[in-house]
């Protein structure tokens, strides 16, 4: 790319954000990161949105955690209201931005197995919070003008964030092991990945409407913790069984006991190469001794 953009991330304090925000100040772009300090007024979030070339929209509280009443909310609070209140920002706006990119998530669909993986074809929405969430959050994502392009990501690996350092402790233990069965789909997708799909997308402005971001590649609970045991050279022998979830995470443990099988079905279409689509690769890649 050779123009120097100027890009505003929302809630772009955290994990993904700062891999983001990395990139595309290597690359040469002015990036401006902003947290919950944006979300005062609809007045103050368009000081900091207005005449920017592209929005990228990352806000949302983290599902990785136990569900609280207060912190389901908060799943809800963080991406509607967020939202809705861009969407006034928005309309503030003389100069609004020129491209908005959005944040969803792979359990916006029903459930699926691998062997019968699904893509943005597939146009039902699962029938749990999850799904439920996810639509509720891409209609507001919706609303927005100019329309955004929508990201849905699959369970992102890294070690600075996300759910593998969750993982690692009890894998070096040699404590890993299948997780309900084991049989649950697991989409994901490595932080470069998902960051090079940002930059590929910002290169073609003719993409629009809505993105899996996920490796081609989706593997079984069993299958990824057995490659995670072995990449570590560790036994994978513990089952986590789903009555414990429920214990530890509540009404979350639905995050690690949902299956989903999701190609990347546009975004491959597009021309979007994967440095990582194997599993096995990925851990490798993030695992190796520095």
């Amino acid at each position: 790319m050779s123009a120097s953009l100027n890009i505003v991330i929302l809630g772009g304090s955290g994990f993904i954000g700062r891999h983001l925000s990395n990139r595309l100040l290597g690359s040469g772009h002015n990036v401006i990161v902003y947290g919950r300090e944006a979300f005062k007024s609809p007045l103050v979030l368009s000081e900091r949105v207005c005449g920017c070339d592209l929005l990228i929209m990352l806000a949302g509280a983290n599902v990785g955690q136990r569900w609280t009443k207060a912190h389901k909310q908060a799943l809800w609070d963080s991406r509607i209201q967020t939202n809705q209140m861009l969407q006034s920002a928005l309309q503030l706006c003389e100069y609004p931005p020129q491209r908005i990119f959005s944040a969803s998530a792979i359990g916006i669909y029903p459930e699926s197995d691998c062997t019968h993986p699904v893509d943005e074809s597939c146009e039902q929405v699962g029938d749990n919070v999850l799904g439920q969430l996810g639509a509720d959050w891409e209609a507001a994502s919706r609303a927005l003008q100019p329309m955004p392009l929508i990201f849905r990501f699959g369970v992102v690996l890294g070690l600075d964030g996300g759910a593998l350092p969750k993982m690692l402790p009890a894998f070096k233990l040699g404590l890993g092991g299948p997780v309900a069965g084991g049989h649950q789909c697991f989409s994901w997708i490595h932080i470069e990945d998902l960051v090079s799909a940002f930059e590929f997308a910002l290169a073609h402005p003719q993409m629009e409407g809505v993105y899996n971001v996920t490796s081609p590649n989706p593997v079984s609970n069993r299958e990824f913790g057995q490659v995670l045991a072995s990449t570590l050279q560790r036994p994978f022998w513990l089952p986590l069984p789903e009555w414990q979830l429920k214990l530890m995470f509540g009404e979350g443990a639905l995050v690690l006991t949902h299956s989903a099988a999701v190609l990347p079905t546009r975004l491959e279409q597009a021309g979007f190469r994967f440095q990582y689509p194997q599993v096995s690769a990925a851990l490798q890649n993030l695992l190796k001794p520095a």
